[in-house]
């Protein structure tokens, strides 16, 4: 099974150790991606405790959703006492109903709020919202004015470069939403047409940097601690921010921030400590959603934890397959049983 790892490093010198959002110090500098489906308060829990995170961010809540009352959407706001430092991030396009969500959410105990500028999804641009604020600058003030008035917390924003690379407005808007007092900027270096697809663009990043005086954090192609040294070298950001290639495996985040601060790396974690904790997502995960809606949820997520495996496209098959706790440990078990990984 493989994972990555922290190359040892030449210096004990840290690239960049931890940086400011306000009042709140984000330390290490690694960040969680926000993540629909993803970064629920479990997962959010684990990436904190295992992966070190300087800063959680939950998925993207909907402003609207919250003024019409949506149950669901309110338990996004849910927070653990043991992941804090956390974001909220919200996403929306009617300043009003941001600043609504902005104050439900430091009611909730947030101690960021970030603004989501960078979704691609089409069922969230067809509200304006998301990206689609790239390609509305007088929306995007808009909304971020209204919740930096709504809130006394640090607001953030993550963008995307651009709509297209015809249409790269992140640097203006960045410049702008500084002058309206947030205090940090995301930006994945990809542009909204792209979705994943691609390299991400890291000089984006760099010209983000030289533009604004608040954090920056880098965004986009950070599997590796190396990676994560690369992105702060070539691009002089503050912090990074990684997103999937944490799914299933927080000890990612882990190594990249033990690598960024000058740090030994820890051993890589063995097959039985990776499935034990793919079975205590799970198990969390159910303790609030009920057992057959998270395993149902985590059928996508948990292979991950057993990828480079022997057998693990045949254990995949079986995840998917599995309706109860029971059947993914009697699957975990047989995976465990093999060769090492």
């Amino acid at each position: 099974m493989s994972t990555p790892t922290s190359a040892p490093t030449s210096s004990r010198n840290a690239v960049v150790a931890a940086f400011r959002i306000g009042s709140v110090s984000v330390s290490p500098s690694v960040v969680l991606a926000p993540m629909a489906d993803v970064t629920n308060r479990p997962f959010r829990r684990l990436c904190k405790r295992i992966g070190r995170c300087g800063l959680v961010c939950t998925e993207q809540v909907s402003s609207q959703a919250l003024l019409y009352g949506s149950e669901r959407t309110q338990r996004m706001l849910d927070l653990a006492h043991d992941e804090h430092p956390v974001s909220v991030q919200l996403f929306g396009a009617c300043p009003a109903a941001m600043a609504d969500g902005a104050r439900a959410a430091a009611d909730a105990g947030a101690d960021v709020i970030d603004i989501n500028m960078g979704c691609w999804v089409p069922k969230v641009c067809r509200q304006g919202a998301g990206a689609a604020l790239l390609r509305n600058a007088s929306g995007a003030i808009r909304v971020v004015e209204a919740v930096v008035r709504a809130t006394t917390l640090p607001v953030t924003v993550k963008l995307r470069a651009g709509w297209s690379a015809e249409e790269l407005t992140a640097i203006s808007l960045a410049r702008a939403f500084e002058s309206l007092g947030v205090r940090a900027l995301t930006l994945h270096a990809r542009t909204a047409e792209q979705g994943f697809e691609g390299a991400a663009d890291w000089r984006w990043i760099a010209e983000m940097k030289s533009s604004v005086s608040v954090p920056v954090v880098g965004n986009g192609d950070i599997r590796s601690p190396s990676d994560a040294e690369r992105m702060v070298r070539a691009t002089g950001c503050d912090g990074v921010m990684v997103g999937r290639a944490a799914i299933g495996n927080p000890w990612a985040l882990r190594d990249i921030a033990a690598h960024l601060a000058g740090e030994e790396a820890s051993p890589a974690p063995s097959p039985a400590e990776r499935l034990a904790v793919a079975m205590e997502h799970l198990e969390l995960l159910a303790s609030e959603y009920g057992e057959e809606r998270a395993v149902r949820h985590l059928r996508g997520q948990l292979p991950h934890y057993f990828r480079g495996c022997p057998g693990a496209a045949r254990a995949r098959a079986r995840i998917h397959r599995a309706t109860t706790i029971a059947g993914v440990r009697e699957v975990l078990n047989l995976v465990l049983s093999a060769e090492p990984c």
